[in-house]
């Protein structure tokens, strides 16, 4: 049985993550890049595929937790003899740029604890067995493993070698503490060197509190606002600005189905939705290397824009599978790479305008440079305005017109005039009245359906899609506009289950091209609550808000779904969509605006 995702703890040091289960394994670990082949990917299949646990022997947690505003995680375990206190984190400073580091530190609280180690280094998603042979760092002992361009050393107390693992117990008495360091360095340049740890752990806290001290939050669900942007910026790459979706690929959208999908890129939607949550909460740093980001990898070519772009701008993510991983409770197939990258995607340039338009409105200056891209923007969604698409949802069936994205075109346009009208900016306006005028016709002509008193997914369906919950966020229509309530009457009919839960669309309706089905999305469900609350329904925006609130980890973390039936998280994890749900959901129900952080009163 698959260790259940909530049970996982996210590391990061912002250029790549691990997850560590409560049974003390580290399952999953991508060096040194999120998009990096993992080095441990138990997830994926069992612990043959890699693994690293440690955890003392006949141990119960009796704590486990974030110290505060911090990716340093604490787990205190109780066993027959004694308690112990094991402390893991990724460095965030003090190492060089083509490195990656681990550290896990025991110390004994009380008694003598005895604990017991794993340690299955492999390389290209479990699939290549490295060298390894011992060797001394800075005159200490250490485990050397290399495979291809990629090598580990493993400092501390040392496993023995038993065939293709290492295996060892370690005993720690009152006081004393013993020190484990997982280090990743290119296989063909020089030993990597390591000291003063106690400054590294201050140095990785001192970050991290610096960061978060500077969050603005308040209202109930502070602190899961709090947990929520400092995820964002976990998932945040610090050299290039890149957000990646999710630190994992194919964790599953329905256990067992083949609806597994590689998140760790960057989507210009959701990268684009986080940053917008992070302006509302007074980060405007994070926004301006978003838009550095942007600037670089869309460069001197927005007419083949893509919907995603590697960590750096990289355009080519193909999509292949690997076989020898059975994938996560046998969900297969597992995917590297994500072919959705070629789709067209018209709604795409609507979040890029909205965000890069609250940008201006908190004051971040704008340059030459920025607003020629917007202006090449909009020439490209003009250029596309006839196009047949593939949706928000990523569906691989039958092109369609979509009103969820007509209706971000339309905020494309909009946003652009209105940088010329009330910033001063020059631009085509009369084209681009003409195009968001066109639009709003048509999304009242053919994408609402009378019969059904709704918007509907795509143009003459009756088919309704969570998706349409973002019309008034953009502004399209108020949040209680008759339309949009009857909209919702709508959603809360067929895409709405027992619990409350909301899926995406009916997976029935066969249009998305896949077998299977998923469960409800947690995003979408935050999107309710959202709706809820800003259209006077403040009792129920706060009963959905709590019943979503109680299905995160212990640790306040949210992959892509909840399954309602399993009582289950599901999907890659942490998912920055479900995060920024969060964030915008919770000061709606707080009584701000989502889109600004203002109090509306």
């Amino acid at each position: 049985m698959s260790t259940h995702l909530e049970n996982y703890a996210l590391l990061s040091d912002m250029r790549t993550a691990a997850l560590v289960s409560d049974d003390g394994s580290i399952d999953w670990l991508c060096f040194p890049r999120f998009d990096s082949p993992a080095v441990f990917s138990a997830i994926l299949g069992d612990e043959s595929h890699g693994r690293w646990r440690l955890a003392p022997v006949g141990g119960e947690i009796l704590s486990r937790q974030y110290r505060d505003g911090s990716f340093v995680l604490d787990t205190e375990w109780r066993t027959p003899t004694g308690r112990v206190l094991i402390t893991e984190y990724m460095p965030t400073r003090g190492k060089m740029e083509d490195e990656s580091d681990l550290i896990r530190e025991a110390i004994c609280l009380e008694g003598e604890v005895e604990l017991e180690m794993d340690f299955r280094i492999r390389f290209n998603y479990g699939e290549s067995i490295p060298w390894v042979e011992r060797t001394e760092i800075d005159g200490r002992p250490a485990i050397y493993a290399v495979a291809g361009p990629g090598a580990v050393h493993l400092t501390g107390p040392l496993p023995d070698a038993h065939g293709e693992t290492h295996q060892g117990r370690f005993a720690v008495g009152e006081g004393e503490s013993l020190r484990w360091d997982l280090i990743w360095s290119l296989s063909y340049g020089p030993a990597p060197t390591r000291d003063d740890y106690e400054r590294l752990l201050e140095h990785t806290l001192e970050y991290w509190r610096d960061w978060s001290e500077h969050i603005e939050a308040d209202g109930p669900y502070a602190d899961y606002i709090t947990r929520s942007l400092l995820v964002l910026r976990a998932l945040t790459d610090h050299a290039t600005g890149g957000i990646v979706a999710a630190p994992t690929t194919s964790l599953p959208e329905e256990f067992g189905g083949m609806r597994n999908w590689d998140y760790r890129y960057t989507w210009l939607r959701d990268s684009a939705l986080a940053i917008e949550a992070l302006i509302a909460h007074g980060f405007t740093k994070g926004a301006m290397a978003w838009r550095l980001w942007l600037l670089r990898s869309l460069a001197g070519d927005v007419h083949s824009l893509r919907i995603m772009y590697g960590l750096a701008g990289e355009r080519h993510l193909p999509e292949f599978e690997l076989s020898h991983l059975p994938g996560y409770e046998n969900s297969a197939p597992v995917r590297i790479g994500n072919g959705a990258a070629d789709q067209f995607q018209g709604d795409v340039v609507g979040e890029v305008m909205v965000a890069l338009d609250k940008m201006r409105e908190a004051g971040i200056d704008e340059d030459e440079r920025s607003w020629g891209l917007q202006t090449a923007l909009l020439e490209y969604a003009s250029a596309n305005l006839d196009r047949l698409e593939h949706g928000i949802w990523e569906m691989r069936g039958e092109l369609a017109e979509f009103t969820h994205s007509r209706a971000m075109m339309w905020a494309a346009f909009d946003r652009g005039i209105k940088a010329v009208e009330e910033y001063g900016f020059e631009g085509p306006i009369d084209e681009w009245r003409a195009c968001r005028d066109r639009l709003a016709r048509e999304i009242e002509e053919k994408g609402w359906n009378e019969d059904i008193k709704s918007y509907t997914q795509t143009y003459g369906s009756t088919e309704v899609d969570a998706s349409l919950l973002q019309l008034p966020h953009v502004g399209y229509l108020d949040y209680d506009d008759p339309r949009m309530l009857s909209t919702v009457a709508r959603i809360e009919q067929d895409l709405v289950d027992s619990e409350g839960f909301v899926k995406r669309y009916r997976t029935q309706a066969g249009k998305d091209g896949l077998e299977g089905d998923e469960y409800p999305f947690i995003l979408c469900t935050f999107w309710l609550v959202e709706q809820y609350a800003m259209s006077g329904r403040r009792d129920d925006a706060r009963t959905l808000m709590d019943k979503v609130i109680a299905v995160s980890s212990p640790l306040g973390l949210y992959s892509e779904e909840y399954s309602t039936e399993h009582k289950r998280l599901a999907g890659n994890y942490p998912q920055a969509f479900s995060h920024l749900g969060l964030i915008r959901a919770a000061d709606a129900v707080s009584g701000r605006d989502p889109s600004s952080g203002d109090y509306t009163g």
